[in-house]
């Protein structure tokens, strides 16, 4: 008699059609999660009194209030990758996909707002935004599962560029500059980057139980590109 845990073979050595609902999971999940993303920031933007609370998250503690505000977000963040790759309770990993979508609705709300509310509405510069993301989303995607390589080599690199960007977040916020759309597009080569890695684990690595924890991981890399692509976009409207 085995008493160990038995966990769901890697998606890479599964059945086929074992890896085909895993894949399918995953990326119907990664469509409930920006589908929610959605639905919170049309919700969030047009709350009463929205203007006040962006700018306390903004300027509520002088020039902390933005790195606190990114403090507290990598705190969730860590927090909801946990319960997202929980092997005990799928409860607790739904929990974990669903914190995080909140947070990002959260940390995007000061920008969504920017751009649904100081940019004429015929420049459409968030749906803009969103379809360059797809877009390029869809093409990354494309090109991992036709190649079938694994990427997962690529986890170094993005690990020291994501702890460049980050000191380079922190040093504008204290300094008072900024790098403007050289480092937009840095980022978003370094998101497309974890799109490739990402997408590739998914082939490769994540276990076919473990599609909660994919679409999470996706979904963060998504994010960050619509993120600076989004910047990108109202940079070009505003000249």
């Amino acid at each position: 008699m085995s008493y160990g845990l038995e966990y769901s073979p890697v998606a890479a050595r599964a059945e086929a059609s074992a890896r085909t609902i895993f894949i399918r999971k995953t990326y119907l999940h990664l469509a409930g999660a920006i589908l929610i993303f959605t639905a919170l920031e049309t919700l969030l933007v047009n709350l009463p009194g929205v203007d006040t609370f962006i700018g306390t998250m903004l300027f509520g503690a002088g020039r902390m209030s933005w790195f606190i505000v990114l403090i507290a977000f990598m705190g969730v963040s860590w927090l909801a990758n946990s319960w997202a790759r929980s092997d005990t309770s799928s409860g607790l990993q739904y929990l974990g996909l669903s914190l995080y979508v909140v947070a990002e609705a959260v940390i995007f709300l000061p920008m969504i707002y920017i751009a649904n509310n100081y940019f004429p509405p015929e420049e459409h510069v968030i749906r803009t935004a969103g379809i360059l993301t797809l877009a390029v989303f869809a093409g990354l995607t494309v090109a991992v599962f036709v190649t079938g390589r694994d990427y997962s080599y690529l986890r170094t690199y993005l690990s020291v560029g994501s702890f460049l960007a980050l000191g380079f977040i922190i040093a504008s916020m204290f300094v008072g500059f900024g790098w403007g759309l050289i480092f937009c597009f840095f980022m978003v080569a370094l998101a497309s980057g974890y799109i490739v890695y990402q997408t590739s684990n998914i082939i490769h690595h994540y276990r076919t139980d473990q599609y909660v924890a994919a679409s999470l991981a996706l979904f963060a890399s998504v994010a960050l590109l619509f993120w600076y692509i989004l910047q990108i976009v109202m940079s070009s409207r505003s000249r």
